[in-house]
């Protein structure tokens, strides 16, 4: 017996969606025979297969796979704290958490769904901060960059204090969300990972 609740909750968003195994079969890309074979506990969906069944039944393969087993909200805490690379270098920020998304994003609990919430958000910061350093040198600002003197350079730092410090608020914030299994809120976020 491979895993009885996996090829249940197939059956069951299939007869709820009012598909057929051939139509699931042909929207999914997979063949009438594997369709079969895991609505019958004979197989189990690994990697393309189960993300073709996912899209094809409108889900995801979150819902498909049984997580009971396989959650770790160590794996989510640690993944969440790693966003504080960007106190390092900005980029930092975004390279240590995909790093840990990729690891584990088919194989964890919420790991897909946290890891794009913080790329996203990371992602997006990154865009601002550098594009506040893009227009000071492009002259957006020579207003402030005419009279160089104390006052002007902690002006001009100000913003960068500032979304340093938002960054980690959010991601200490969140991080605490984490553990106590609430939701997360990664704002402002472009959606490139959805």
């Amino acid at each position: 017996m491979k895993d009885s609740t996996l090829s249940q909750r197939v059956k069951n968003l299939r007869n709820k969606k009012g598909v057929t195994q051939e139509l699931l079969a042909e929207n999914s890309g997979l063949s009438l025979r594997t369709i079969q074979r895991i609505e019958n506990n004979e197989t189990v969906p690994r990697g393309d297969s189960l993300k073709r069944l996912a899209i094809a039944l409108n889900t995801s393969p979150d819902h498909i796979i049984d997580w009971k087993i396989k959650e770790d909200k160590g794996y989510l805490t640690v993944m969440s704290l790693s966003a504080l690379a960007f106190l390092f270098f900005p980029i930092l920020g975004i390279i240590i958490p995909l790093v840990f998304w990729i690891l584990k994003k088919d194989k964890l609990k919420n790991v897909d769904k946290i890891g794009k919430s913080i790329l996203n958000f990371e992602i997006t910061w990154t865009i601002i901060f550098f594009s506040y350093f893009i227009l000071l040198f492009l002259g957006v600002f020579n207003g402030l960059m005419t009279h160089i003197s104390p006052s002007i350079i902690t002006k001009i730092y100000i913003p960068v204090i500032l979304l340093y410090f938002y960054n980690f608020v959010v991601i200490v914030v969140n991080t605490i969300r984490i553990s106590k299994n609430k939701k997360t809120k990664y704002i402002p976020a472009f959606r490139i990972f959805k």
